[in-house]
């Protein structure tokens, strides 16, 4: 097929994709050129909205026409997925996919690929490394590729906002694809150190032959602004007053998930229809969600990070943010779900003090030191045997979720394979890259300051971004508060104001109470396994707030961050009316507290003053052994179990409240509450300050 045909089929499949008066952008018939014409590797950085998924399906049905194989997409979320399926339609490509929510349709969808009725075929980076997947589907789609797309191609790096160690499975499925097969990687979201590395990665650095296409990143339809207010309440009777004023429907994004619940509870009884969603919001309700935001049927959904890459709504008209993401580049992909085909949208940003506290967590999280990993490839050595995740993880000092991060690392770098069943080790050498690790900690620390010069910044809010990106386009947009002089009104009126204080220091939070004891603990020396006897379980307790929380959350922080102190005024008469509003089926007949080393002032003050208002009698205390490590379940309970010693509770008839400073893991309050019951206590009511989520 001669260029001019080939051009002229391109556009035709555009203008059957985005309508008839489409025209190919000169970057969108270059990339797709080098792939059909030349078989060539790209890698194209261009903002979001700009075109991307035009490239590769326009790519794939001129490839098919060719006679070649299926394209291959690999896409991070099923939202993308939905929205990817549905384009592909409209451009005369039948697509499919494979991912963690269909299952039941692996053998469907490999045999419609097998038999050619299916043109693109859209995979999670999740199933790269599904031992079915991996061993059984991947082989035969990798030999018959007409095209490979990695879609986001900013997670393939670990110096990116996204990092997920499955993408890294990447480097492998490359090698493995016949020559000729051209290959496409895409992200709107990459600074020149992600670049570098991406292309290093997937085979697109230098001395390749390669094309790489960066194009502008701003958009013109964005307005950006910053508001610095004073309080918590101050910043959600601002949202309650004025997102009514904000046109359309749009996101409001929130650090934590108990935020995002909170601040959709406080709109929803402000009268605004939003919704949270979050990565802990069923997968049907996410769906629900989405559609209702697409179709104008909410004004916004109040969410977490969870909501970003591959949503898709052109008229969305505007982003919020209540609090500052830790990077640039996050804030700038989160803030790209906006103004795709308006003239104007709104971004906001109205930084919080506790961002900070809340970039500190999130960093705890990185990848542990070469110590931990060792734990991890000792065990499955000294295992001599497959070992699922559950039984891996009591002996070892990591989570549940940083465990499963570290395998999979470990797996790609070839030092332990996944296979049916869970995990066993190679045998072969393997070495921590610590300086590596040391270099993204640190780049981590300079993408938090450069957030915190974005918010003092005098100079152009958008060319800041474009800075941070790298955009060698990068020049003043005319458009922001600064550029403009044209700020939000930072007003609250005080009814707004005092309407946010009530909601944020409401107080009270379920608890609910541990009911299954964690896997594998006989391995560490603990008989306990199966569910929690009813015997033995404590009831659903309360708090008066939680640590991640925008309201009670600052003030108990700042509690645990002072010395141990006598609980103060506000914080008791706030659990007062936390015990005023309990409704339990028995009222409690004493008080038992949890012996603590740490805050022995703090939690034996709340013990006896809840003693005296409810005139309970104070009936001791009960000791624990010490959590050594609190890295993951199995572990903590360990620690724990030696040592637990309880007050004589022979003659108490009735439930017994269990008084504690906090509530993290809940082991505590779990093996305390055993305790407790076995004493001769009827049931136990656990009553903590503080829960950490």
């Amino acid at each position: 097929m001669d260029e001019l045909a080939l051009r002229e089929m391109a556009d035709e499949r555009l203008r059957a994709l985005a309508g008839p008066g489409a025209v190919l952008r000169d970057d969108q018939w270059t990339a797709i050129h080098a792939l059909v014409a030349q078989r060539r590797r790209a890698l194209v950085v261009q903002r979001t909205g700009w075109g991307k998924s035009a490239v590769y399906f326009i790519a794939t049905a001129l490839l098919r026409e060719l006679g070649e194989g299926p394209t291959v997409i690999v896409s991070p979320l099923l939202a993308l997925m939905r929205n990817q399926v549905d384009a592909a339609a409209r451009a005369g490509v039948r697509a499919a996919t494979i991912n963690s929510a269909n299952t039941d349709e692996w053998e469907r969808v490999q045999d419609a690929v097998t038999s050619g009725e299916v043109d693109v075929l859209l995979v999670s980076p999740e199933r790269l490394n599904n031992p079915d997947f991996r061993d059984t589907v991947l082989p035969s789609l990798t030999a018959s590729a007409g095209l490979l797309v990695v879609d986001e191609a900013h997670c393939i790096s670990d110096w990116g906002h996204d990092f997920r160690p499955d993408y890294r499975r990447l480097r492998t499925l490359l090698t493995e694809l016949p020559p000729g097969v051209p290959v496409l990687a895409t992200t709107a979201t990459a600074n020149n150190r992600v670049v570098r590395d991406v292309a290093e990665q997937l085979g697109l650095g230098s001395g390749s032959d390669a094309l790489v296409l960066r194009g502008p990143l701003d958009r013109e339809s964005l307005r950006l602004s910053a508001l610095r207010l004073p309080t918590a309440e101050a910043r959600l009777g601002w949202l309650g007053e004025h997102l009514e004023k904000l046109p359309g429907s749009g996101i409001i994004y929130t650090l934590t998930v108990a935020a995002a619940d909170d601040v959709a509870a406080f709109l929803r009884e402000r009268g605004y229809e939003v919704a949270a969603y979050s990565g802990r919001t069923d997968p049907a309700e996410r769906q629900r969600a989405e559609e209702d935001l697409l179709a104008n049927r909410v004004k916004a959904l109040v969410a977490t990070s969870a909501l970003g890459m591959g949503f898709d709504k052109p008229d969305l008209g505007f982003v919020v943010h209540l609090g500052a993401p830790p990077s640039p580049i996050a804030y700038y992909q989160q803030i790209g779900r906006a103004g795709r085909g308006v003239e104007r949208a709104e971004v906001l940003l109205l930084p919080g003090p506790e961002d900070k506290d809340i970039w500190a967590y999130f960093a705890s999280l990185a990848f542990p030191p070469e110590r931990i990993v060792r734990q991890v490839l000792d065990a499955l050595a000294d295992a001599g045997r497959v070992l699922s995740t559950a039984a891996l993880e009591p002996r070892v000092e990591l989570s549940r979720t940083r465990l499963e991060v570290v395998l999979k690392v470990l797996d790609v770098d070839g030092a332990v394979k996944r296979v049916r069943g869970g995990w066993e080790s190679t045998g072969q050498p393997w070495s921590y890259d610590g300086e590596r690790y040391d270099r993204i900690g640190e780049a981590r620390a300079v993408e938090q300051q450069a957030v915190l010069d974005y918010l003092g910044t005098t100079g152009c809010r958008m060319e800041f971004l474009l800075r941070q990106l790298d955009d060698p386009h990068a020049s003043p947009c005319g458009r922001c508060d600064n550029c403009t002089g044209d700020r939000p009104s930072a007003e609250v009126s005080s009814g707004a104001a005092t309407v946010a204080r009530e909601r944020l220091l409401r107080p009270g939070v379920d608890v609910a109470p541990r009911k299954q004891w964690p896997t594998g603990m006989a391995a560490i020396g603990v008989s306990l396994s199966g569910k929690i006897a009813a015997g033995e379980a404590a009831e659903p307790g309360r708090a008066l707030g939680r640590l991640t929380d925008i309201g009670w959350g600052n003030r108990l922080r700042a509690l645990f961050a002072a010395e141990d102190q006598a609980i103060p005024d506000d914080v008791f008469q706030a659990c007062v009316k936390v015990l005023s509003a309990w409704g339990w089926a028995e009222r409690p007949v004493g008080v038992v507290t949890v012996g603590s080393q740490s805050r022995p002032a703090l939690v034996g003050s709340f013990g006896s003053r809840i003693s005296e208002i409810g005139r309970l009698p104070l009936l001791g205390q009960v000791w624990v052994g010490e959590a050594t490590h609190r890295a993951n379940s199995a572990q903590r309970l360990a620690g724990l179990w030696n040592g637990v010693q309880a007050p004589d509770l022979s003659t108490v008839e009735g439930p017994v409240l269990l008084v504690d400073d906090r509530i993290d893991t809940g082991w505590t309050m779990t093996v305390a509450a055993r305790a407790v019951r076995k004493a001769g206590a009827s049931a136990v009511l656990p009553f903590t300050l503080a829960v950490t989520a």
